[in-house]
C-alpha cells in the first residue's frame, strides 16, 4: 500500500495544471518525491505556456491487502475462534458476519491476531468476511465459512468421545490391552469415565456405574477440607446415564449388543429407545438386545423344576412403563427399583437421584428410554411377581418427548403416569391413542395435584378410581410400592403380550428408527436365513450338508493317531503297516473330495467374503440362529446327562447321551470346521488342479476374522483332533496380515468341566466365549487380543492368545471312552503351546483338585523333557475360610 500527496497546482485563466507528486511507503517513510509540470494548453495561445497562479494539496490511499491465512481454529457449541496473520501495525481490520460489523485492533506483538465470536447458535453454519483497514481504505475481503459444534458434539468432546461418533467404537478397541486393564486405575477426568466404565463392564464388574473420580490433586492428608476435595472432584463428573447413551451413540452394533449383554447379565437396564439430543430423533435398539438370552421359572413350572429360556427380543412378555409428567419431587427410578427389589435384596437397575452422580443434571440423555425384566425363579417366597414382565422406563418429562410417549402407549400393557400436578398438561394425556391402560400416579403432597383436573383426566380418558393413586403424606415408602405391586400384578394377569421384534412395527409408523435397518445387517439377515430355513433336522442336516466331518474325520483321527503310536501292528512288518495306513488316509481324502461342496457351504463362504461389518453381522446371525433351533433340544439332553450321571450305573446310556448332545449341537464351529476339512482334503489334489486353486484364499478369510477378535476352533471336540494343515496355514497367514516378528503371549486355561473356565477367561479379558452349566466347550478354541502401543514394551507381547479348552471329566465319567488318556492329550497340548496356563480348580471338591492336579504335574513334566518351561497360575474357587490366605503356601 502506498500513500500519495498531491500538489494539485490551479490558474484561474487557463486550463492547464502543473501536478506535483510525492510518495510515501505504508511506514511514511519517504520513498521518492518528484516534481512533474503538466501542462494544459489553451488553443487560443498556439501553445504558450501560462504561469502558475495557485496550488491545492490532497491525500489519497491504495486499497491495503487482504489478510492471510484466515482460518477457523477452533470450534464450540457457541462460539468460533478464528485466526489470521496481520500485516502490519498500522493495519487494523473489520469482521463482518450476520450483517454485523465488529473493529479489531492489531496487536502490538508479533504472531497472528485470534478473535473468538460468542452467542452463537449450536449446530450452525456462519460465513465470516475479514477486511483490512488503513486509514478508512478497506481491503476487498476475504470470506470463510465455519460451523459452531452440536450440543451432542460438545459433549462428546468433554468424554473424549468425539472421534467416535462418525469412527465407531469396535470390539476390538474396547478389549485392547491397556494401562487401565493392567493397573485398574480409577478415573481422573470427565474423558477417562467411558472407558472406565467399557472396562469395568466387559469385566463384568457390578461397580461399573460407580463414577468417583479421583483427582491428581486429592492427597492422603485427613487435615485438608473435605467439602473443598468433594466440590473438587465431582462438581463436573457426568451423570452415568449420559455416560451410557454417549456410549451407545458412539459404538458400533457389535459394541452395541455386547454392553447390552454385560448389562443385563447383572440386572442393570438397558437402553429400549436410544435419543440423539440433536436431531431429537430416538432409535429402537432391537439389533443390541438380540443376545439376550434369559431363563425364567414361572410358577407353573415350579414343581417339575423345569424352567424356559429364551432370546428376550422372541419373548412374548407384558411390559409396564413408568413415565413422568413435568416435574416430581419424588424419584421414580428409584421407587422403580425397591418395586423390583424384594426384601432379602435390594439392587439398584436403574440409575436414580441418589446414586453416585445420579445427581449430575442428564445433558443428553433426556429421552432415554430404558428396560429391565423381572423373571421369577419358581419360589413363592421370594417371587415378587409369578409371571415375567418387561419394565420401561422413559428418563425426562412426557411433555418433551411425545414421540417415546406414543410408543409406551402402543406397546404397553400398562403405562403408570407419576405427577405433581395436571392443570396443564392435561391435554397431552387425552389426546394421545392409548391402547394400554393408564394409571396415574400423584404426590398427595403436592398443590398442583386438584380434584379437578384428576377429574377432567379421568372422563377423557374413561378411567376408574382404580386407576388413580395418590400417595398421602402419611404413606411411606414400603406401602406405595406395595400398592404399585399389587396394581402390577393385576394388569398382567390379563394383559397382551409382545414381542420386542414386534415393537418395531409401531416404531416404524411412529418415525423412530430401528437399529437392525441399516442394509449390512439386513442383507447379513438375508444371507443367514437362506442357509439356516432348511435346517430341519439337525442330524440329518449334517450328514447331508456338512458331510466331511462325520465319520470320514473321525477315521481319519484314528488312523493319524495309530500311524505314530502303531498299537495295532501286531506282529507284521511295521513299514508295510505304516504304508497301508497312508493308502487309507489317501483313501478317505479321495472320499471327501467326491462330495460336492453344498450349497450351504458356498453361502457360506460366500458370505464371510463380504466386505466390511456385513460378515461380521452375518455370523452373528448365524450363530443366533443356530443357538435358537439347538437350544430346545439341547436343554432336555443336558437335563438327561446330569440325571444319567447321578443315578445311573450303566455308563453306556451315559455315553448314549452325550453322543446325542454331540449331534443335537450345530453352530458357526461346524461350518468353520468343514471349511478347515474342504481345504485340507484340496490338498491332497494336484498343484494345478482348479477345484485346488479354487480353495486357496480360505486361510486368509479365517485369518482376517481371528485378527477381528472370533474364535477359531483349535482342535476339534467330537474327533479329538487338529486339522494341522489348515490351522498352520491360517496362522501362516496370520502373521502375513501383520507386521513381521511380532511376538504373542499364550494363555490357556485348564480345569474340570463346569468350574467356570470360558466364564473366568470372558471375565477377565471381556471376552465371549460360549458359557453354559454343563459341558459346554468341545475341544479347544484360540482367540486373538491386541495389545495397546503404550504396553507393549511392558508385556513384551503384541498380541495375546487365549486358548479356552473344553472341561477336564469329572471322576464319576473318567472310565468312558478312554478319558484319562483325552484328558493327559488335552493338558499336555495346551501347556506346550502355552507361555501361561490357567489351572482353575472348585476348591470344594478335594477328589477333584486332586485329579487335575496329577494331570497337570505330568504335562509340565513332560514339558521339561523338551525344553519348555511354561508359567503355571492356579486360580482357587469357592474359598469361604478369611483364613485362607494364611494357610496356602
Amino acid at each position: 500500500m502506498i500513500i500519495i500527496i498531491f500538489h494539485i497546482i490551479i490558474t484561474s485563466t487557463v486550463p492547464c495544471c502543473h501536478v506535483k507528486t510525492t510518495l510515501f511507503n505504508t511506514g511514511s517513510e519517504l520513498v521518492s518525491q518528484h516534481l512533474e509540470e503538466m501542462s494544459c494548453l489553451n488553443p487560443e495561445e498556439n501553445g504558450d505556456e501560462k504561469k502558475i497562479q495557485s496550488a491545492v494539496p490532497c491525500l489519497a490511499h491504495t486499497t491495503p491487502p487482504n489478510a492471510d491465512s484466515f482460518r477457523p481454529v477452533e470450534h464450540h457449541e457457541n462460539s468460533i475462534t478464528l485466526q489470521w496473520n496481520k500485516v502490519n501495525n498500522n493495519i487494523s481490520f473489520v469482521l463482518q458476519f450476520n450483517g454485523t460489523e465488529t473493529d479489531i485492533s492489531a496487536p502490538d506483538e508479533d504472531g497472528p491476531v485470534t478473535h473468538t465470536v460468542s452467542s452463537l447458535t449450536a449446530g450452525t453454519q456462519y460465513t465470516f468476511t475479514l477486511y483490512s483497514v488503513f486509514e478508512n481504505v478497506r481491503s476487498s475481503g476475504v470470506s470463510i465459512t465455519a460451523v459452531t459444534e452440536t450440543h451432542l458434539e460438545c459433549l462428546l468432546k468433554d468424554l473424549g468421545l468425539q472421534q467416535y461418533y462418525t469412527e465407531k467404537l469396535s470390539l476390538s478397541k474396547i478389549l485392547e490391552i491397556d494401562k487401565m486393564t493392567i493397573t485398574d486405575e480409577p478415573a481422573k477426568s470427565n474423558s477417562d469415565f467411558p472407558w472406565y466404565f467399557l472396562k469395568k463392564l466387559m469385566m463384568v464388574n457390578v461397580a461399573a456405574r460407580n463414577m468417583i473420580c479421583t483427582s491428581d490433586c486429592e492427597s492422603d492428608d485427613e487435615s485438608g477440607n473435605e467439602e473443598d476435595s468433594d466440590s473438587l472432584n465431582t462438581d463436573d463428573m457426568p451423570n452415568p446415564l449420559d455416560i451410557i447413551t454417549a456410549l451407545f451413540l458412539c459404538s458400533d452394533g457389535f459394541v452395541q449388543q455386547e454392553m447390552a449383554l454385560k448389562m443385563s447379565t447383572y440386572q442393570f437396564s438397558v437402553p429400549l429407545l436410544l435419543p440423539n439430543c440433536d436431531t431429537n430423533q430416538c432409535t429402537l435398539m432391537l439389533w443390541a438386545m438380540r443376545d439376550i438370552v434369559k431363563k425364567y421359572r414361572p410358577q407353573s413350572l415350579s414343581e417339575s423344576k423345569g424352567f424356559i429360556e429364551d432370546r428376550i427380543v422372541l419373548s412374548e412378555l407384558p411390559m409396564i412403563s413408568f413415565v413422568r409428567l413435568g416435574e416430581c419431587s419424588s424419584s421414580k427410578s428409584e421407587i422403580l427399583n425397591k418395586l423390583l427389589s424384594n426384601s432379602q435384596q435390594y439392587h439398584d437397575t436403574f440409575v436414580h437421584y441418589n446414586m453416585e452422580c445420579g445427581d449430575r443434571p442428564r445433558t443428553m440423555s433426556n429421552g432415554l428410554t430404558e428396560i429391565t425384566w423381572y423373571l421369577p425363579g419358581g419360589n413363592t417366597n421370594i417371587d415378587i411377581f409369578s409371571q415375567p414382565v418387561a419394565v420401561a422406563n422413559l428418563h425426562g418429562d412426557i411433555a418433551s418427548f411425545e414421540t417415546q410417549y406414543s410408543f409406551l402407549c402402543q406397546t404397553s400393557a400398562a403405562v403408570f403416569v407419576f405427577f405433581d400436578q395436571l392443570d396443564s398438561e392435561c391435554s397431552l394425556l387425552t389426546k394421545q391413542h392409548h391402547k394400554a391402560q393408564i394409571f396415574l400416579v400423584g404426590n398427595g403432597e403436592s398443590n398442583g395435584c386438584t380434584l379437578e383436573a384428576l377429574n377432567e383426566v379421568e372422563t377423557k380418558l374413561g378411567l376408574t378410581k382404580n386407576n388413580i393413586i395418590i400417595r398421602k403424606k402419611q404413606k411411606n415408602d414400603a406401602e406405595f410400592v406395595k400398592k404399585l405391586r399389587q396394581k402390577v400384578r393385576n394388569v398382567i394377569k390379563k394383559s397382551k403380550n409382545m414381542t420386542i421384534e414386534q415393537m418395531a412395527d409401531v416404531a416404524h409408523e411412529l418415525g423412530i428408527l430401528v437399529d437392525e435397518d441399516s442394509p449390512e445387517c439386513q442383507s447379513a439377515k438375508k444371507n443367514a436365513e437362506a442357509i439356516t430355513a432348511e435346517i430341519q433336522d439337525i442330524l440329518k442336516y449334517k450328514e447331508d450338508h456338512l458331510p466331511r466331518q462325520g465319520e470320514i474325520w473321525k477315521e481319519l483321527t484314528c488312523l493319524e493317531k495309530e500311524e505314530f503310536r502303531l498299537r495295532k501292528v501286531g506282529s507284521g512288518n511295521i513299514e508295510d503297516y505304516k504304508s497301508q495306513l497312508q493308502e487309507d488316509r489317501k483313501e478317505l481324502r479321495k472320499k471327501q473330495n467326491s462330495y460336492d461342496m453344498s450349497t450351504a457351504m458356498t453361502c457360506f463362504i460366500n458370505a464371510i467374503s463380504s466386505p466390511g461389518t456385513e460378515r461380521f453381522y452375518f455370523l452373528k446371525w448365524m450363530r443366533m440362529n443356530l443357538d435358537n433351533m439347538s437350544r430346545i433340544k439341547l436343554s432336555e439332553l443336558q437335563e438327561k446327562y446330569k440325571e444319567k450321571c447321578k443315578n445311573s450305573e450303566n455308563k453306556e446310556e451315559i455315553k448314549e447321551i452325550d453322543r446325542q448332545i454331540s449331534n443335537s449341537s450345530l453352530g458357526t464351529e461346524h461350518f468353520f470346521r468343514e471349511m478347515g476339512q474342504i481345504y485340507e482334503a484340496s490338498l491332497s489334489l494336484p498343484q494345478r488342479d482348479p477345484s485346488r486353486q479354487q480353495l486357496q484364499h480360505l486361510p486368509k478369510l479365517c485369518a482376517e476374522l481371528l485378527l477381528d477378535g472370533f474364535p477359531l476352533e483349535l482342535v476339534d471336540g467330537d474327533a479329538s483332533n487338529i486339522p494341522l494343515r489348515w490351522v498352520s496355514d491360517v496362522l501362516s497367514q496370520l502373521s502375513d496380515l501383520v507386521s513381521p516378528n511380532r511376538k504373542i503371549l499364550v494363555v490357556t486355561v485348564l480345569g474340570v468341566q463346569s468350574t467356570g473356565k470360558s466364564t473366568l477367561l470372558n471375565t477377565m479379558f471381556g471376552v465371549q466365549f460360549a458359557v453354559s452349566s454343563g459341558r459346554c466347550t468341545r475341544g479347544a478354541f484360540m482367540l486373538l487380543i491386541k495389545i495397546n502401543e503404550d504396553m507393549k514394551k511392558v508385556l513384551n507381547c503384541d498380541f495375546m492368545m487365549i486358548i479356552d479348552t473344553e472341561g477336564l471329566k469329572s471322576p464319576e465319567l473318567a472310565q468312558l471312552d478312554n478319558s484319562y488318556e483325552h484328558d493327559n492329550e488335552l493338558a499336555t497340548l495346551v501347556i506346550g503351546l502355552s507361555d501361561v496356563t490357567i489351572v482353575n480348580i472348585a476348591m470344594e471338591n478335594s477328589t477333584e483338585m486332586k485329579d487335575i492336579l496329577q494331570i497337570v504335574v505330568h504335562a509340565f513334566l513332560r514339558m521339561k523333557e523338551v525344553g519348555k518351561k511354561p508359567r503355571c497360575v492356579f486360580v482357587h474357587q469357592n474359598v469361604s475360610d478369611v483364613s485362607a490366605h494364611e494357610k496356602n503356601l
